[in-house]
């Protein structure tokens, strides 16, 4: 992905929007935190707050970032390309449409902030 140019990062949560399944998904963070499937979520945002560092970052870096759950990805996007991907995800939408950028089983093996942060910064 070299030498295609980056226009912005979509980011995808494995969680749909709306109060109640933000409520959901904070209730299962805080009682079954090993079973909880969205990485991108745990390492975005703790319990009921964005991650400090994470913040940070996104507030002072000049990428231009998205951030979508699942379900306003596939109504944004999905008709375009498809349900081909598999979510937590970080798409990157270049010249040639969408490229994986972080992939699923990469983001779930991510420890924290700063290695997601690190990673992006590798890459771009």
């Amino acid at each position: 992905m070299e030498d295609l140019e980056i226009q912005k990062l979509i980011f995808i949560y494995n969680a749909d929007s709306g109060l109640k399944n933000s409520l959901l998904d904070s209730a299962h963070k805080i009682l079954s935190p090993s079973t909880y499937d969205c990485n991108l979520c745990d390492i975005t945002f703790g319990v009921f707050t964005e991650n400090k560092v994470w913040k940070s970052f996104r507030e002072n870096t000049n990428l231009e970032m998205e951030f979508l759950h699942k379900d306003e990805y596939k109504k944004q996007y999905a008709s375009k390309f498809g349900n081909k991907f598999t979510f937590p995800i970080i798409l990157a939408q270049t010249n040639n449409g969408l490229e994986v950028f972080v992939g699923t089983e990469e983001m779930n093996a991510i420890e924290d902030s700063e290695a997601l942060v690190e990673l992006i910064q590798e890459r771009v």
